[in-house]
This record gives structure tokens, C-alpha cells and sequence, in this order.
């Protein structure tokens, strides 16, 4: 039994799948016996990109699109080499960041 923790923190523009990524961890660590907190839904940031409609003229006439990343925390702990092994096999689907941090 290894006695650290983990973090794992999970990154997305789509939060439907980054929710079902973050189940998926926690019910894998789960069944290995390991306690879990979270998904703990992180403060989404928000960018806003401002693009000219025209080539040459009319600076006023800009279009805005909005970037939202979404964001989840999953902390791991009474980790074991199972859980380990379990988590490391599970494949994600594109287009989901994943941090992990042992300490």
C-alpha cells in the first residue's frame, strides 16, 4: 500500500464529456478501494477573441467568439499499485487534458 495522494486535474472546451471523463476516473478508483474526493467542478476561464469581419475597412464591424475552459479536480487517496495500474489503462477520449500530480 502506497500511503501518497493523488491529484488528477482534468481540463476541456466541452464540459459533457469532461464530466463523464472525471465519473469515469472516480468509479475506477473507487473500485480499487482507494477514497476519492471530487470531481470538484475549478472556476471555468473564459476567453473572448474579437476578429475583423473585413479585410481592409471597418474596424467596427468585428465579430466575438467566446472560449470556455472547463475544468475538474479528482483527489486519490490510500492509492495502491491496482489503482495505479487501472487509472494509467483507461483511455480517455480527445480532447481531454489530464494533469497528474503524486505527492
Amino acid at each position: 500500500m502506497i500511503s501518497a495522494k493523488i491529484r488528477i486535474k482534468l481540463k476541456s472546451f466541452d464540459p459533457v464529456v469532461l464530466d463523464r471523463s472525471a465519473k469515469r476516473i472516480a468509479l475506477t478508483a473507487k473500485s480499487t478501494g482507494a477514497d476519492v474526493s471530487g470531481p470538484i467542478p475549478l472556476p471555468t476561464k473564459t476567453t473572448l477573441i474579437s476578429v475583423i469581419r473585413s479585410n481592409h475597412i471597418d474596424k467596427r464591424g468585428q465579430e466575438q467568439f467566446f472560449l470556455k475552459r472547463h475544468a475538474r479536480l479528482i483527489e486519490i487517496r490510500n492509492v495502491n499499485n491496482e489503482t495505479i495500474e487501472k487509472i494509467s489503462k483507461l483511455e480517455l477520449p480527445a480532447g481531454v487534458e489530464v494533469e497528474i500530480k503524486v505527492g
